[in-house]
C-alpha cells in the first residue's frame, strides 16, 4: 500500500498524533510519501526518526497511491485537493486543528481506526469540485487550481458596493448590487454560504448555490441551481478591481474581466466510516449546535 501526507501547519501538541500515524504505518509496511515543507515542519520538531520521501506538487503523484491523508483541519483539505485533482486518491482528513466538519477522524481515534481505514473497511463519498476561466491574458495560478466549497467575487479596498452581472447557461440571469458573490459546492454549503443565509445541501445533490453577501436588495436570496450549468460573472464598482477566491487562496482582477465558474469533469473522493457520516456530522456540529472548537 501506498499513502501521501500533506499537512500545511504544525498544530500545538500535534507532534504525537503525526508520530503514531506514521509509527503505525511502519508496522504495517506502508509505503508512505511526505509534502516537502510537512515533512520539514515534522523535522523541525523532532517528531521522527526516519527518512522519509517527499513530493511536493501534483505532477508528482499518480494513481499508484491508495490513500492521501490530510492532517490539520479543514483549511488543510481545502488545499490537499489540489494535490489529488483527477488521479482519484481518496482523502483521509485527520483533524489535529479546530474545526474538522470535513474530517475523517479525529486525532485520538488514529489508533483506533486505521487498521479499519487500511483495510478499506470504509465508503466514499464523491465532492465535486468548481474550475475557473477567465478572458484575461495573463492568468493568476489560482485559477489553474479548484476549489472544492466555493469561489467567491468581492469587493476589495473599499466601502461601496460591487455590481456582479450573472448569466446561466449564457441566458442573463440578474444583477446582484451586494457586498459580493458566492458560487458553492455542496460540500460549501455548510462553509462561506451557510453563514451568508444560504441553505444546507447534502453532498449527493447534483447541484450548486448561488449565495449574495449583504445585498442592497433584501428580495435578492440564495438560488440553488443544477451543478451542470456554465455560469458567467462580470463584476463593476468604484474600484477598478475586485477579489476572486478560490476556497482560501485569492486573486485579483480587472473589473469587467468575464469570469467562467463551471463543475470539474471529475470528483474528489472523501473516506467516510459509518459513525462520521455526512448527517451525523451535522447533526452534531449544525442542527444541535453541538460544534466543539478545540
Amino acid at each position: 500500500m501506498k499513502i501521501g501526507i500533506y499537512g500545511q501547519f504544525y498544530h500545538e501538541n500535534a507532534g504525537h498524533y503525526i508520530a503514531q500515524l506514521l509509527n503505525l504505518l511502519d508496522e504495517k509496511n506502508v509505503e508512505v510519501l511526505i509534502e516537502e515543507d510537512f515533512l520539514q515542519m515534522i523535522h523541525d520538531h523532532n517528531s521522527i526518526q526516519k527518512e522519509y520521501r517527499q513530493f511536493s506538487a501534483f505532477e508528482e503523484l499518480d494513481n499508484s497511491f491508495d490513500l492521501f491523508f490530510s492532517i490539520g483541519g479543514d483549511g488543510t483539505i481545502l488545499k490537499s485537493i489540489n494535490y489529488i485533482r483527477n488521479l482519484n486518491i481518496p482523502i483521509v482528513g485527520i483533524n489535529t486543528g479546530r474545526l474538522g466538519f470535513l474530517a475523517t477522524i479525529q486525532k485520538e481515534q488514529i489508533e483506533s481506526t486505521l487498521n479499519e481505514i487500511l483495510e478499506k473497511k470504509f465508503t466514499l463519498s464523491p465532492r465535486s469540485v468548481l474550475t475557473i476561466e477567465t478572458n484575461t491574458k495573463d492568468q493568476d495560478p489560482v485559477f489553474s487550481q479548484i476549489a472544492l466549497n466555493e469561489i467567491a467575487v468581492s469587493r476589495r479596498n473599499t466601502t461601496s458596493m460591487i455590481t456582479v452581472d450573472t448569466w446561466l447557461n449564457d441566458q442573463f440571469l440578474t444583477s446582484y448590487w451586494a457586498d459580493g458573490l458566492i458560487i458553492a459546492t455542496p460540500t460549501g454549503s455548510t462553509g462561506y454560504s451557510l453563514s451568508c443565509g444560504g441553505p444546507v445541501i447534502t453532498p449527493d445533490a447534483d447541484s450548486l448555490v448561488i449565495t449574495p453577501i449583504a445585498p442592497h436588495n433584501l428580495n435578492a436570496r440564495p438560488l440553488v441551481i443544477r451543478d451542470g450549468t456554465k455560469i458567467k460573472l462580470k463584476v463593476s464598482g468604484r474600484e477598478k478591481t475586485h477579489l476572486v477566491s478560490m476556497d482560501s487562496r485569492i486573486a485579483t482582477l480587472e473589473n469587467d474581466t468575464e469570469i467562467i465558474i463551471s463543475k470539474a469533469p471529475y470528483c474528489i473522493n472523501f473516506v467516510e466510516l459509518t459513525e462520521d457520516s455526512f448527517l451525523n456530522t451535522l447533526r452534531k456540529k449544525l442542527l444541535w449546535g453541538e460544534d466543539k472548537r478545540n
